[in-house]
């Protein structure tokens, strides 16, 4: 285990990550802020899937969840079809412009991040990339032993 020093400064750095999102944020349309965003990428990721599940994925209230969901189906992105098990829930699925809406966010945010890290070498972002999925996986709540309101 790390000393409690350099979790302290981690703490401080992951904090100052939210610059870097607000900064990939502001490449966004206006017609498609970030939450909707967060879900259109979770809809690609994880294929169909009812609301709830969305919900639960993205960690918010239900509520925040259908707002994302009806500003998304509003502009085509997302379609809700009837679930065929369950006649009164919906399955979400991405359009073709949804598709497309977040291909062009990919190079968006590619060509940003290749900006901004060019001097970096290919080990550089490689290694980065390799740590941030680690430590996204030592948070995530489906790993063995995990519980969902774990705080170690």
């Amino acid at each position: 285990m790390a000393e409690p020093t350099l979790y302290a400064e981690l703490a401080r750095q992951l904090s100052a990550v939210g610059a870097v999102k607000r900064d990939l944020a502001r490449r966004l349309p206006p017609s498609c802020p970030a939450g909707s965003v967060a879900a259109l990428l979770v809809v690609e990721e994880h294929g169909d899937l009812r609301i709830g599940r969305l919900a639960e994925l993205l960690a918010v209230d239900m509520s925040v969840t259908s707002r994302h969901v009806a500003h998304l189906a509003d502009r085509g992105l997302i379609e809700r079809t009837c679930d065929p098990a369950d006649k009164r829930s919906r399955i979400l699925r991405l359009t073709p412009a949804g598709h497309a809406l977040l291909d062009e966010l990919q190079r968006r945010s590619t060509a940003l991040l290749a900006e901004r890290l060019s001097d970096w070498t290919d080990d550089d972002v490689g290694e980065l990339t390799r740590l941030m999925s680690r430590l996204r996986a030592s948070f995530d709540d489906t790993r063995p032993g995990a519980t969902a309101n774990s705080t170690t």
